[in-house]
């Protein structure tokens, strides 16, 4: 007799729904799964035989085929133990096959028959809304992740002997406890309130959050880099309803989801420590999976100690900074995570750490710092479009009491030059520093008097076509903060002013 599910496999952040056919067959007994399964999936053998038998549900002892359609595709993890059981049981005529027809199962068997949680169930669940299917059946801890799709019934199945005796009309099956749609728990941000002094670097931070630009802090240990850095996105704009569906799901994927929780509404926040490996940081493993870059879309990656990181894994960032895209290729296969981030990052001038400061002593020779500085190569130093000092705080900064500046206020600054960019550049792009050569043409035109202006500090600095274009962009962001139509040189200037290791590469 043969009987058919649906299930789910992931292939990188999106879900590809799998026709699981069982077919009971005369012969000697055995249990054959066929259709390209991985390593996880292959022992769901044992585990769907345990779980029938554990549940008081009848295994058939004769030859069991079960096949994963379409063979072409790999199927990975253990989420399809679920449509697997039940297709036996459709197939062996313990329930009927017609009760399985719309629905899309997921959830991986427990020895004893209960269903446990998988991940991914967020992109499934958008997978079977598009493919036309009415509702989904998982496990309990998933049911109010898939209840975030709207327009889709979803059950929670307890158990294998729950979801059969569902099938013959004798036992109901729960709905989710929420709807899914509840705000996220409130993350409170430090208050740049608390930053006594760094008025430069906390106005180039707030030029970088409203263009949504790569910045790099650059400073003697114990200047506030750190300290400024965390700060930022309690000064970012909350999420678009697209954004945050697709954040979201990313985070689904990796596990990361607390249990009923709604949508994340609010920009992640990374911040990886330097022994991070190439793919911790870019993603990968089998199956890929996402890394720090695209954990930390549409939000802040916050890599403190830059130089100390590995070069490799630093070099990664190359293609993600200029794409918004970072692809894992394997053997079977490549996938594309998204991973469009605002790169924050902090590093001292030297290895002590005090090069420069005039008030420490510095024990490093100059090559020392030039190899120390090497770590960081200058591709990837073009890509930070902001690199500004951090010097050591004066005693009087430190003796002031009046707080500084409160992030809500820096905040409200960066949300209507955010309000302007959208206004100008129109869908598809959400900042400034997404604009590509057309957007820059026509949106920074530049007076005389700026191009003069550009054109010396181009060949003074001696700047590359993309420090240029990047010195456009952040100089167009300058003049959204102070509201003006036209770029002025004195935009212009400010954004000159924030390519520090530029104009000084001993920093």
């Amino acid at each position: 007799m043969l009987a058919r599910s649906l299930g789910c496999t992931l292939a990188g952040i999106r879900a590809r729904l799998v026709e699981v056919e069982a077919d009971i067959s005369p012969g000697v007994p055995c249990f054959d799964l066929v259709g390209l399964p991985d390593s996880p999936l292959r022992e769901a053998r044992e585990r769907v035989r345990a779980a029938f038998r554990n549940s008081g549900l009848d295994f058939p002892l004769r030859r069991v085929t079960v096949n994963l359609a379409p063979a072409y595709l790999r199927k990975e993890g253990p989420g399809l133990d679920l449509p697997i059981a039940a297709a036996i049981l459709a197939a062996t005529g313990q329930v009927a096959p017609e009760g399985l027809a719309g629905w899309v199962l997921a959830g991986e068997l427990a020895l004893d028959g209960r269903v446990k949680a998988v991940s991914g169930v967020l992109p499934m669940a958008l997978a079977a809304r598009a493919s036309g299917q009415p509702g989904m059946l998982v496990a309990g801890p998933n049911a109010t992740e898939a209840a975030r799709v709207e327009g889709l019934q979803v059950f929670a199945v307890p158990s294998l002997a729950s979801l059969a005796a569902w099938l013959r009309g004798t036992e109901r099956l729960a709905p989710p406890a929420g709807d899914g749609t509840g705000e996220e728990s409130a993350e409170v941000h430090a208050d740049y309130a608390e930053v006594r002094g760094q008025q430069v670097a906390r106005r180039a931070l707030e030029v970088a959050a409203a263009g949504s630009h790569n910045c790099l802090l650059i400073g003697p240990p114990g200047a506030g880099k750190t300290m400024l850095a965390r700060r930022v996105p309690g000064i970012l704009p909350g999420l678009t309803a697209a954004e945050s569906l697709e954040v979201t799901v990313i985070y689904s994927v990796a596990g990361l989801l607390p249990p009923g929780g709604g949508l994340i509404r609010r920009p992640p926040f990374r911040s990886p420590h330097h022994s991070v490996s190439t793919a911790g940081l870019a993603g990968g493993g089998r199956p890929p999976r996402p890394g720090e870059i695209t954990l930390a879309h549409r939000g802040v990656l916050f890599l403190d100690e830059f130089p100390e990181f590995r070069r490799e894994a630093l070099e990664v960032l190359r293609q993600p900074l200029e794409d918004g895209m970072v692809t894992i290729v394997r053997a079977e296969s490549a996938v594309s995570f998204p991973a469009r981030f605002m790169l924050v990052g902090s590093m001292n001038p030297c290895p002590c750490g005090y090069w420069g400061d005039p008030r420490g002593q510095c024990a490093c020779t100059p090559h020392a710092v030039l190899r120390y500085r090497s770590r960081l190569s200058g591709p990837l130093l073009d890509r930070i479009d902001i690199q500004v000092e951090v010097p050591r705080l004066d005693y009087g900064d430190i003796e002031r009491q009046q707080a500084g500046e409160s992030s809500a206020a820096m905040r409200d600054r960066v949300l209507g030059a955010r309000a302007r960019q959208r206004e100008r550049l129109g869908p598809g792009l959400v900042a400034n520093a997404e604009m590509g050569p057309a957007e820059l043409r026509q949106h920074c035109r530049l007076s005389s008097a700026a191009r003069s202006l550009l054109r010396a500090a181009y060949d003074r600095l001696g700047l590359s076509l993309r420090a240029h274009d990047r010195i456009l962009k952040v100089a167009r962001t300058v003049a959204d903060l102070e509201g003006a139509a036209d770029l002025e040189p004195r935009h212009l200037a400010e954004a000159i002013q924030y390519r520090a290791l530029d104009r000084d590469p001993t920093l």
